[in-house]
């Protein structure tokens, strides 16, 4: 997976109050966003095997943020 720079870096620099972000620091808040999505992908997923569902709901992300974090 490959989130894009320009996403990660704009949502940063808007909920920063502005502040400007190293190259170094995009790096790793877009792993850590990768990472995070990964683990709530397969939390969701687990959730809509648990209702024997094959499509992801709301609810399942919803369940699935509150077993993530």
């Amino acid at each position: 997976m490959a989130l894009p720079k320009a996403v990660v870096k704009r949502i940063m620099t808007e909920s920063g109050g502005g502040m400007r972000v190293s190259g170094s620091a995009l790096d790793a808040a877009v792993a850590a966003a990768e990472d995070y999505l990964s683990r709530l992908a397969r939390a969701a997923q687990e959730s809509a095997d648990e209702n024997r569902r094959k499509t992801l709901m709301d609810a399942d992300i919803a369940a699935a943020r509150s077993r993530v974090g």
